[in-house]
């Protein structure tokens, strides 16, 4: 019986949370489930406009937000980390391809929506260096040399799509429009 008499309570004063303050206990909910990573400052500066959009949304105007950042810098840190996910959710949607570079590896990806799609290219010469122009028109001028390796595959996410592109693009992963990979992936299945 005490349990319930807790529960109660809990639900009680989570509901009168709610009413009395609820941007701040959505903004709360949100911020303990944040899936991906707050953006730099200027990364925010470049999604100035968006961001006023999602403030509006919310029915937040510029003297709202001033009134916010001032008073409640935790509250505005949660509205910072909510959109953060939110425009972080549209791109990894959107993605279709990565590239990852290093210098005398190519990792390659196609995001379908079930599956992702690999291509490695390795380059066994020790005097490579991918990253720079000269080596990489190498690559490109060179391709079918033998000491170039592909490999590719292909597997279904073992996690959410999106959180394992995050992941990708942590690691180093750029969004590319996938000419690399559709151009090697014609190569190596000719």
């Amino acid at each position: 019986m005490q349990i319930y008499n807790i529960i109660f309570v809990f639900n009680y004063f989570c509901i009168l949370k709610f009413v009395t303050d609820p941007l701040s206990y959505v903004i709360q909910y949100l911020r303990e489930i944040m899936k991906y990573a707050k953006l730099t400052k200027e990364q925010f500066e470049e999604l100035n406009e968006e961001f006023a959009l999602f403030l509006s949304a919310q029915h937040i105007d510029a003297k709202e937000w001033a009134s916010i950042k001032d008073k409640k810098p935790d509250l505005a840190e949660k509205e910072l980390e909510v959109f953060s996910d939110f425009v972080w959710e549209r791109v990894l949607s959107k993605a279709s391809y990565l590239d990852h570079f290093s210098s005398n590896t190519l990792n390659l990806f196609k995001c379908e929506s079930d599956t992702i799609e690999r291509i490695v290219v390795k380059v066994n010469r020790e005097d490579i260096d991918l990253l720079n122009d000269i080596d990489f028109n190498w690559f490109l001028d060179n391709s079918k040399d033998p000491r170039i390796e592909y490999l590719k595959g292909k597997k279904e996410y073992t996690q959410d799509r999106n959180t394992e592109i995050f992941d990708l693009i942590q690691k180093g992963g750029v969004v590319s429009q996938g000419q690399l990979f559709e151009a090697i992936k014609k190569m190596i299945t000719a």
